[in-house]
């Protein structure tokens, strides 16, 4: 599996475009994170903040599965555990 982030700054957030590879299949998302988002997670980093969320969610479901397009505080949403894990991996 291969993950390919590239992040640009769009005003007051990052856009964070991630690209899955995994089991021949090919996925293309986008996250946006703020700077309160980086303070939520304990992040310094929104590379490094959604690199750690998609290796989270990957041990979760298929790279088919992952909304497409999404704020990072919405995996929150669906995985409650999601905040704490996330802050105990940096």
């Amino acid at each position: 599996m291969a993950v390919e982030i590239r992040v640009e700054r769009g005003g007051a957030v990052w856009i964070v475009s991630v690209a899955v590879a995994q089991r021949g299949k090919r996925t293309e998302h986008r996250v946006t994170v703020s700077a309160a988002d980086l303070e939520r997670y304990g992040a310094s980093d929104p590379a490094d903040l959604v690199r750690r969320a998609f290796a989270f969610l990957l041990e979760r479901e298929s790279s088919t599965s992952i909304l497409r397009e999404f704020r990072i505080t919405e995996i929150e949403r669906y995985f409650p555990e999601f905040r704490e894990a996330i802050q105990s991996s940096a």
